[in-house]
């Protein structure tokens, strides 16, 4: 996390040169007698990004004026040195006439100076360079929320002490926020999953918005299919005015027909179109392009030109939570499980924490040195960034279509096991909480940095690591007091203990020195299987959130359906009899990407019931939250204390990266 590292930024300097003018440019006696050249410049800096440019070329011209100004971004440490060669355009082949070279280092920093350079015996080219230090840099570097953010915060504030006060209306003052100090912070998560967790989310938003708890919270948090139905609601025009009621029947629809029927030769020549225009301008092209593609025009057809930063105007007033997404930053030579940096979209910024470094979306994608944009590009459409966060299923696609045939006739089950760690923890390893846990390599190389030198950066989906998005969530500046979090993790069976992906949370999170409440295993043994359960801190511990953690189970559902309402027709006992994970027929399954009408409505009712079922759990956490926050003022008053955690130097010289690159195609 953010707090186990010191960011030092070192800047870059920016060299400016203007080509002004050449004279006498020549080819030779003999060269001369048959052609006029056609002169340009080009200038190179080994030690530069973008490290090559040039002027136009000038038609039969012996005294050249060009006036034309270019920029390099340079790291002061290296030795930089200025190639300068002149060429003469031809048809066939251009002809270098001659080059020269000069020592940057040569130059004082603020001082403009005219150098003129000898190409020959005769020709003299004369240059203008300026050197200074880049100040203005394109990445923001702190370990702090942006600007952006902490106004959101506020405005959200006087929101959400409405939106409780609606909610515990009748409760006694002692349980109701009197100022804003006294509003806890709500972050609801969602996991990943495919469309299970996609579908399920669904439900959960529709009773959260309907029961008012949304108003509540100032945080969503999804991770892979949560994602997608975060995006689906978010991309919404008329969201939050329209609620997920009507959204979600509009997904349902769009659910019920297999995405694969998008790569009929109708809609293939779409994509190759908008594959093609992207290659073109320089940025990589990989099958998460493709993938994306599919999920968005699956999900959000009307919507495929709209960014990540457009949704800003969904929480400009703070009218809705703010929205947060991830994926991981990972080593391609290291298992996402031991070494994974946490990646945050939100739409203000996406950044790393660990690293305190951040750029506002349009710059995702963009060529960095040293902090500074060397290249940028158009803005990736959300529905590309929805391929990065689920690109687990990116790589399954690339395989099942035998874009790169690999697999042998394996399932997607077996595939998933490919891509995920060798060494996660097993399915069935949750079944004796007893036992110690199998794997001693959980998190093994958290601490290490990225390599700076690296020229990309490996994105994957974050189910690969663990498949809760807490870490955006614990970032301490965030100041969490109640997560609402649901789990729509597979399990061996419909019975197997919930607290798989949890366990791995909390064993992140102590490695961070993050404040966590202890999961204990054993609450299975003693309550059983249950809709949710609910994690307290330890009484006097600081800074530490409660956690609801909601499981895929379906208990109440098949009896009642609403809280309180009994079901009384055979149709309606039959529509909620069904299992999750133990149907023969896996409607549900993680790599399932079409849902019947009755499949999704089964989940989604399932998953908004499981939720309304659960309301006074939620209330009951909020009031214990206003209490602690009543009775210990000073807990959330101050920043966390930087001081209790091992520090790690880092020097964020050289971040010198081309576009952020999804893994997958790779495997």
């Amino acid at each position: 996390m953010a707090s186990n590292i010191i960011v030092e930024q070192q800047f870059s300097h920016k060299f400016t040169v203007t080509v002004v003018r050449a004279e006498s440019v020549t080819k030779g006696a003999l060269g001369d007698l048959l052609d006029t050249p056609d002169p340009y410049v080009e200038l190179y800096i080994l030690t530069a990004p973008e490290s090559r440019k040039k002027t136009k070329h000038i038609d039969n011209n012996i005294n050249p004026k060009w006036d034309e100004t270019f920029h390099f971004i340079l790291d002061p440490n290296l030795q930089n040195v200025l190639e300068v060669k002149l060429m003469d355009a031809n048809y066939v082949m251009d002809e270098t006439l001659g080059t020269a070279s000069f020592d940057i280092s040569n130059l004082k920093v603020g001082h403009k100076q005219k150098e003129t350079f000898l190409i020959g015996k005769a020709t003299k080219v004369y240059l203008e360079m300026f050197l200074e230090i880049c100040t203005n840099l394109d990445l923001r570097f702190s370990l702090a929320l942006c600007e952006n953010e902490k106004q959101f915060r506020q405005t959200r504030r006087e929101r959400v002490m409405l939106g409780i006060k609606k909610l515990l209306n009748m409760e006694k003052p002692r349980f109701l926020p009197s100022s804003p100090e006294e509003v806890p912070v709500i972050a609801i998560s969602g996991s990943g999953g495919g469309f299970r967790a996609m579908v399920g989310y669904s439900g959960v938003m529709k009773a959260l918005f309907e029961s008012g708890v949304l108003d509540c919270a100032t945080y969503i948090a999804g991770l892979s299919g949560s994602t997608w139905y975060m995006s689906t609601l978010y991309s919404h025009p008329e969201f939050p005015n329209k609620g997920p009621k009507e959204i979600n029947k509009e997904l349902m629809n769009r659910v019920s027909s297999n995405p694969l029927r998008l790569l009929l030769p109708q809609h293939i020549t779409n994509y190759i179109q908008a594959l093609w225009t992207k290659k073109a301008s320089g940025q990589p092209v990989t099958f998460t392009d493709v993938f994306g593609m599919l999920i968005g025009e699956t999900l959000i057809p009307a919507r495929m030109d709209i960014k990540l930063s457009d949704i800003q105007e969904k929480i400009n007033q703070a009218q809705s939570p703010l929205p947060l997404f991830t994926c991981l930053h990972v080593k391609p030579d290291v298992s996402e499980l031991m070494f994974a940096d946490w990646v945050e979209f939100s739409p203000y910024e996406i950044g790393m924490a660990k690293y305190g470094t951040f750029m506002t979306p349009d710059l995702f994608g963009s060529k960095f040195f040293m902090g500074t944009v060397v290249k940028k590009y158009k803005e990736n459409p959300l529905h590309f960034l929805m391929g990065v966060w689920g690109s687990a299923f990116s790589i399954l696609f690339n395989r099942v279509l035998g874009v790169k045939d690999t697999t042998g006739g394996s399932t997607m089950e077996e595939e998933l096991e490919q891509i995920k760690p060798q060494h996660i923890v097993g399915e069935d390893s949750m079944d004796n909480e007893d036992e110690p846990r199998k794997d001693p390599d959980e998190f093994d190389r958290i601490y290490e940095p990225l390599d700076v030198k690296s020229k990309k950066i490996h994105v994957v989906d974050s189910g690969l690591t663990y498949n809760l998005p807490y870490p955006l969530i614990l970032r301490p500046q965030r100041g969490i007091d109640l997560i609402v979090s649901f789990d729509f993790s597979a399990r061996p069976s419909d019975s197997s203990p919930p607290f798989k992906e949890l366990l791995l949370a909390e064993k992140w999170a102590r490695m961070n020195k993050l404040p966590f409440p202890k999961i204990d295993p054993k609450v299975f043994d003693r309550e059983g299987l249950k809709e949710c359960y609910v994690f307290k801190p330890k009484k006097g511990e600081k800074n530490c959130p409660t956690v609801i953690h909601f499981v895929l189970v379906n208990i109440n559902f098949r009896t009642f359906k609403a809280p309180g309402v009994p079901r009384e027709t055979e149709k309606e006992k039959e529509l909620a009899d069904f299992d999750i994970f133990d149907d023969p027929e896996s409607p549900f399954s993680t790599f399932n990407f079409q849902y019947s009408n009755e499949a999704y409505t089964r989940l989604h009712d399932l998953m908004e019931f499981n939720t309304l079922n659960n309301l006074e759990v939620i209330k009951d956490a909020i009031k214990d939250c206003i209490v602690s926050r009543k009775e210990n003022p000073s807990n959330r008053a101050s920043a966390f204390s930087l001081s209790e955690i091992p520090k790690k130097r880092f020097l964020k010289r050289n971040l010198h990266a081309k576009p952020w690159t999804h893994h997958g195609n790779n495997q």
